[in-house]
């Protein structure tokens, strides 16, 4: 195997197909042990590459990540962006050539600085804080890309139980770490050095014990009594969203339902499920804001908001609470191409892909209050702010529920809208809190504390979800701490790889 190791197209290939196979690790595939194999293939494919080299075979490996894991970016594009089978294949080309990059510049760094051949214990140490490094750093660079993360392939695995303790990112670092150990088994054996062997062990053996010793441990307790909820799913075509032909069909459908329900505590409608401005709906929420506290209910919807800011009009994605609660929710983390277009100035135009509905949104400020329901406090996720670990704890730790609501149509059949439901079920886990998901199109469902699925409504089918949700208090090591203990142990980790890297090369 060691044409693995060098330089040339045989190692490169394996790198791209080490990509792509991390994608069946993940949701709705699930085969959680590939993960394990993609990085500790990535790891041995940079053991003997020059720094240039590595940052090619780390190119490789991201473009088979991302090529094979975001492919429902092309679904988008070409069906509701209005670009040919051959323009929006182009166009995905260059986004997953240039998000590669992410790989081949920590590949790099690794092969120049952090490498250390001679040190098996402290190379796989090394290692597991940079692969953590470069999924942090992708999450946050450019408003970040916080897709595919290693961690999310052990929702159901072994290392569950580490979520609460440490976030996604303390498993994505196991599994790194026990990837490199594995490699460099007989290496560290053949040292025989016994402290090291055995602290080698302990690393490798103490988390994933850890992890299922965890699995079911209750880190948060409830706060009140259940609540009853009520999740319309109302499976409305992406072609008829935002066609102002189908906006009284649109607001009749979630009303009709929303009287033929089940009394409950808490109705909640997806993303934009009123697909106008807030101030031209005003009458319409008001009547079903009385509705709700009649039946003494929250409604909880996603609708458009626009205020005056420094004197100018702007756009916001939001959700407004009306009947039994208070409030109102302005997106923060916005969709690149979605709901705002970099550059658009040059941009706009080109084709109908930087024109899609929505894509004009400003970012709501960072300091909002939460949602207020029933006297509880609920934090708010829209669509694509679940996917940010530290962006969904920082909420969560004020909160006794959790709440995202998303329109997955976009993506129509594709991989794309279970991958997010994965996520949303990560931030369950490692807040302890339940989460209410609402979706237009699927999948609806209530997550237990444990990130697991206690109701839902398949995709594509309009219905109701009926359920109850518990308010939790206290809060989860991950909560409390989120990631600086384990940030801490990289930078010390990074620091020692330096100096013990650059001590070597003046002996």
């Amino acid at each position: 195997m060691r044409w693995t190791t060098r330089p040339g197209w045989p190692g490169n290939l394996l790198a791209v197909a080490a990509g792509a196979i991390t994608t069946l690790a993940l949701a709705p595939f699930d085969i959680w042990p590939l993960a394990l194999l993609a990085v500790g293939l990535f790891y041995a494919g940079l053991r003997e590459l020059s720094p240039r080299q590595a940052l090619g075979r780390g190119w490789y490996f991201g473009f088979g990540l991302f090529g094979a894991g975001t492919s429902w970016i092309y679904y988008s594009i070409h069906h509701f962006g209005g670009a040919s089978v051959l323009l929006a294949g182009f166009l995905m080309l260059i986004f997953t050539a240039a998000i590669a990059w992410f790989f081949a510049l920590p590949a790099w760094l690794w092969a120049r600085w952090l490498r250390r051949n001679e040190a098996p214990l402290a190379d796989a140490l090394a290692f597991a804080a940079l692969w953590v490094a470069q999924e942090a750093f992708r999450g946050w660079f450019l408003t970040g890309f916080p897709w595919l993360y290693s961690g999310y392939s052990q929702l159901d695995g072994p290392l569950s139980g580490l979520a609460p303790v440490g976030g996604m990112w303390l498993i994505s670092f196991t599994l790194a770490l026990t990837a490199a150990l594995i490699y460099n088994g007989l290496r560290l054996a053949r040292t025989g050095r016994k402290g090291f062997i055995a602290v080698g062990i302990v690393l490798l053996v103490g988390p994933w014990v850890a992890g299922m010793a965890l699995k079911h441990h209750a880190w948060t307790s409830p706060s009140g009594a259940p609540l009853s909820v009520a999740a319309i799913q109302g499976n409305i075509e992406q072609s008829m969203k935002w066609d102002p032909a189908q906006l009284n069909a649109q607001l009749a459908l979630y009303r009709d339902m929303s009287l033929s329900s089940k009394r409950v505590d808490l109705l909640i409608w997806p993303e934009t499920a009123v697909p106008v401005l807030k101030e031209s709906a005003q009458g319409y929420l008001d009547v079903m804001g009385k509705f709700a506290a009649e039946r003494n209910s929250a409604l909880i919807t996603g609708v458009p908001i626009r205020q005056i800011v420094h004197q100018e009009k702007r756009f916001y994605n939001g959700i407004t609470v009306t009947g039994e609660g208070d409030g109102t929710y302005l997106k923060q983390k916005l969709v690149p191409f979605g709901e705002y277009v970099p550059l658009q100035d040059v941009l706009r135009g080109l084709i109908a892909f930087f024109d899609l509905p929505m894509s004009d949104f400003a970012r709501g400020p960072a300091d909002q209050p939460l949602l207020q329901a029933k006297g509880y406090q609920i934090a708010p996720f829209i669509c694509y702010e679940v996917v940010y670990p530290e962006f969904a704890a920082s909420l969560a730790a004020r909160s006794d529920l959790l709440l995202t609501i998303s329109n997955d149509t976009w993506f129509g059949t594709s991989i794309g809208p279970l991958q997010h439901l994965q996520m949303a079920q990560m931030r369950a886990l490692e807040a302890g809190r339940w989460m209410i998901r609402a979706t237009n199109n699927g999948v609806t469902g209530l997550i237990n504390p444990f990130g697991q699925i206690t109701e839902q409504i398949p995709q594509f089918e309009r219905g109701i979800l009926y359920g109850e949700v518990v308010p939790m208090h206290n809060l989860t090591p991950y909560l409390q701490w989120r990631s600086w203990p384990l940030l801490i142990v990289c930078m010390l980790l990074f620091g020692w790889a330096l100096v013990a890297s650059r001590m070597a090369k003046t002996v």
